[in-house]
């Protein structure tokens, strides 16, 4: 009688938030797991073939065995995805920025591979969202995330006024996020919409040298200058 075969584990494999030197953020743990493991599930494959080239210049290209999971990837490839697990072999989950599964496509990944009786393995490395929470000073007890918000920009207004709300009422911090070319339109809907005693906190380009985090009460907000688009950031408001 042949012995079962010892499935894979998943290595949750974190990627930086910039174009700044991976071993700055990450720990040579991620070196390590990325220099035994070939295959692979990411977003984006031009993306996570430069990665790994950057982690480990000399590591074998061709080796490589990528399955994508995005917006275009459908239930039924999605259910071949962890094969290579099951048949034995170590894989890796790569987001485009940041932890896969937060804020993240992976995160369907993550729960098939329960349901299968993979072991799930997360790594260590840069979340913009726990950071900026981190680094607001507001409440790091009780906070939510929350996403992008509507593009429409009266449903923009009325979702930031009920996160005003709930944050009241909670005593809970409200995390979330813009499209990178749509911030400073955001800033602008927040300054206007929020009250003046409400505290908002604007991190952008965290990990990267040109970092920015800011909280301020949104009348001390008013007359502040910032530009930040096409900057990846976070939003955070609290209200006392």
């Amino acid at each position: 009688m042949s012995e079962p075969i010892l499935k894979g584990n998943l290595y949750l494999i974190p990627t930086r938030l910039g174009e700044n030197s991976p071993l700055e953020v990450l720990p040579i743990s991620v070196k390590k797991v990325i220099g035994v493991v070939n295959d692979y599930i990411m977003e984006n494959e031009k993306v996570g073939r430069a990665y790994i080239k950057r982690i480990l210049p000399n590591k074998s290209q061709q080796a490589l065995q990528i399955q994508l999971i995005n917006k275009f990837t459908n239930e039924i490839e999605r259910k071949d995805h962890l094969n290579p697990c099951l048949a034995g072999r170590h894989m890796g989950l790569l987001s485009d920025a940041g932890c896969p599964g937060i804020a993240d496509p992976g995160a369907d990944i993550v729960a098939m591979a329960h349901e299968k009786g993979i072991k799930v393995i997360p790594m260590v490395g840069p979340s913009s969202i726990l950071m900026a929470m981190m680094s607001s000073g507001l409440n790091g007890q009780n906070f939510a995330f929350n996403g992008y918000l509507p593009i429409d920009a009266s449903e923009r207004k009325k979702a930031i006024k009920a996160l005003e709300r709930r944050s009241k009422e909670l005593g809970q911090s409200q995390i979330f996020m813009e499209t990178p070319y749509r911030n400073d339109k955001m800033l602008h809907t927040l300054r206007s919409t929020l009250s003046p005693e409400t505290m908002l906190c604007v991190a952008t380009d965290i990990t990267l040298p040109t970092e920015m985090i800011v909280t301020k009460r949104i009348a001390d907000w008013k007359d502040k200058v910032l530009n930040l688009h096409k900057r990846p950031t976070i939003f955070i408001l609290h209200k006392r």
